[in-house]
């Protein structure tokens, strides 16, 4: 069974003796036997003082780019301060964030791809609460996506945001802890703790583990496993399939032609790519065409371990450029994206 960072420090809890310390984590935080951290620590000993949320918020209920106000905790009454509000600003956390601490805990469940934002609050938090005087430790968790594979182009000076914070390749391989590690250069103040029994070459299935959504759009393994590609699709006017129950994995809109998308990937991919393309319809509740029928394609994963997630991705890009070419629709998001209004969301999101 794997011991995660959070179950090797509940087995030691006196390390905590004495510490005032916070929490940046969420409600994938959890035990072996599935106590959220919050809950499982409040009830020891030395409990925490103060819990931090990043983007979605500590319980992930905020879609994306939707702020998350400070609140206090239903289940434990602990304050809980956002780490993500309505300015870029607000993504780097003050020193006063960490007054009266010596400690921060650091257990946030990643997912593997440079675009995700918890890998970019947590080394930021970490900066700041180091050069604040602070401890910091990262409890380390499986990426879910293995550490073997690595996936797409490094981020390009210049195009630095929320979702290209590190020069990475988009699936980088790495768990939180070794990034974190290896962004601040093993930085005074700074420790991992390491797991026990995770090998590199495990996906999320062979871990034993449930999946518990770390954002309200990752709701499934087979979400996870397309994000790396499938993610450039928020970069488009296209809907990525938000507002429907299968997000990542619907991808239309109005315009296309969907056997027309489907036999091309299928193409490009041949169908023992990992994945699937089925021709179908869907009305997106909220987001991009929301209320519209939308024509696209459904991804159906078929291997997960041989699936090249980010070359999908950029099929799936080709592939929509040629439609909206003849349909004469501008492809590109042209809206703020993640508070960047100046470079469009493609761009940041290739880096």
């Amino acid at each position: 069974m794997i011991q995660t960072g959070l179950d090797r420090l509940l087995a030691e809890p006196k390390k905590l003796r004495g510490r005032r310390y916070g929490i940046l984590g969420h409600q994938a935080s959890v035990t072996a036997d599935l106590r959220q951290a919050h809950v499982a620590l409040a009830a020891s000993e030395w409990p925490p003082s103060i819990l931090f949320g990043p983007e979605h918020g500590y319980y992930a209920v905020e879609q994306d780019m939707v702020a998350s106000e400070d609140e206090r905790d239903p289940l434990t009454a602990l304050p809980i301060r956002s780490l993500y509000g309505d300015s870029v600003e607000t993504l780097r956390p003050s020193p006063e964030a960490f007054a009266d601490l010596d400690l921060l805990l650091v257990d946030l469940q990643d997912v593997g791809a440079r675009y995700y934002t918890y890998a970019a609050t947590a080394v930021w938090a970490a900066e700041v609460a180091l050069a604040s005087g602070l401890e910091v430790w990262v409890l380390d968790r499986p990426n879910p996506l293995g550490g073997v594979v690595v996936e797409g182009n490094r981020r390009r000076a210049g195009y630095e945001s929320f979702v290209g914070a590190f020069e990475l390749p988009v699936r980088h391989g790495l768990t939180l802890g070794e990034l974190v590690h290896q962004q601040l250069d093993d930085a005074n103040g700074l420790k991992v703790v390491l797991m026990e029994g995770w090998h590199r070459d495990q996906l999320w299935p062979s871990t034993g583990m449930p999946w518990i959504a770390p954002s309200p759009n990752m709701p499934t393994f087979d979400t996870e496993v397309l994000y790396p590609g499938l993610c450039l699709i928020e970069g488009t006017t296209v809907s990525e399939g938000r507002g429907t129950t299968r997000p990542f994995q619907l991808v239309g809109a109005p315009w296309i032609d969907a056997k027309r998308l489907a036999d091309r990937m299928t193409k490009r991919l041949g169908e023992d790519g990992g994945v699937r393309f089925l021709p179908t319809y869907f009305r997106p509740q909220f987001q991009k065409h929301s209320g519209s029928i939308c024509a696209g394609v459904e991804l159906v994963v078929t291997n997960a371990a041989g699936l090249p997630s980010f070359r999908v991705g950029v099929e799936l890009v080709c592939a929509l450029w040629e439609q909206a070419q003849d349909a004469g629709v501008d492809l590109w998001r042209r809206e703020a994206y993640e508070f960047v209004t100046d470079r469009p969301a493609i761009d940041l999101l290739v880096g």
